[in-house]
Order: C-alpha cells, then sequence, then structure tokens
C-alpha cells in the first residue's frame, strides 16, 4: 500500500470548558479535553467501563471559524463529534527534559446536543452545527441519513 493515514474521529464530552486564545499574530486556537468510553474486562474477568482523554486543538481552517465556535458554544458536559489528526509536539521542559505531547488537531466539529443540554438554559434550537467539508459540500451529522437505498458512489470513503 503506497501511503498512509493519520485520521481520527471521536465522539465525547467536555471535560471541562474549552479555552480559548489568540496567538501573537491574531491567530485564534481552541484547547480542550474530552472523554470517550469503551468496555472491556477487569483482570478479574468482569465487565466494566474505561474512560480514554483526548487533548484536542482546534483551530480556524479558511472560512470556517472552528476554533472560535468551539470556544463560544462548548462547555463542560458537551457531546461533540470531533474528526482529526494525531499530532505530537515535543519542547524542552524547565528541567531540560524533553517533553512530548500527542494531540488531536481538528478539522471538523459537530455539536450533538440541544442548546439547553447540559444545564444551560435552553432557547429550543438544535445544536447540531454543520460545517462543509472540504469540498464545499455540507456533512450530515450522525443520523441524519435519507430514508432508501444509498448509492455505493455516494460514500465518500
Amino acid at each position: 500500500m503506497a501511503g498512509s493515514l493519520n485520521r481520527v474521529m471521536l465522539i465525547g464530552r467536555c471535560t471541562a470548558d474549552p479555552e480559548m486564545r489568540y496567538l501573537p499574530s491574531g491567530v485564534p486556537v481552541t484547547q480542550l479535553r474530552i472523554a470517550t468510553n469503551r468496555y472491556g474486562s477487569s483482570p478479574e474477568g468482569e465487565r466494566r467501563e474505561f474512560t480514554d482523554y483526548h487533548d484536542v486543538v482546534v483551530w480556524n481552517l479558511g472560512q470556517r471559524k472552528l476554533a472560535e465556535l468551539a470556544g463560544q458554544f462548548l462547555h463542560k458536559g458537551s457531546l461533540v463529534y470531533i474528526e482529526g489528526r494525531l499530532q505530537t509536539r515535543s519542547w524542552d521542559g524547565q528541567d531540560g527534559q524533553k517533553r512530548y505531547r500527542t494531540e488531536v488537531n481538528a478539522n471538523d466539529i459537530q455539536f450533538l446536543e440541544a442548546r439547553g443540554a447540559g444545564g444551560e438554559e435552553s432557547d429550543s434550537g438544535p445544536r447540531v452545527q454543520r460545517f462543509p467539508s472540504p469540498g464545499g459540500t455540507e456533512t450530515p451529522p450522525p443520523g441524519d441519513v435519507p430514508d432508501g437505498d444509498i448509492d455505493p458512489d455516494d460514500i465518500p470513503f
């Protein structure tokens, strides 16, 4: 197989309010952390739930203001779909040791719950935000698939 693939798709909840900041150049960036759950067996053989935590970095992409929207609309407890790629950064710590951090660099975000969910006041509007894909077409949120047969040529992979 020629080439490689670096793609991450996560559905999880924000573990804290996102932190939006601006670089010295004025470019906005939002950092957030989400938790995902999975099921497996404990060493004793009992079925149990495990939680994984993921650091996510969101930038504005062209005309898509993902970083600003994530900073404005996400909050602790928000259910969110994140799509992006893994990226590892390294730096020298204050103690001289090399430090590493692997993050999800987001290129698509969808808010998966109503605005009032999670303890905020509801204004009865849906909170699912659709962002155009790089080809310019909108991607439907999960569960927004039309009824009937699906043409295999319409599947994006």
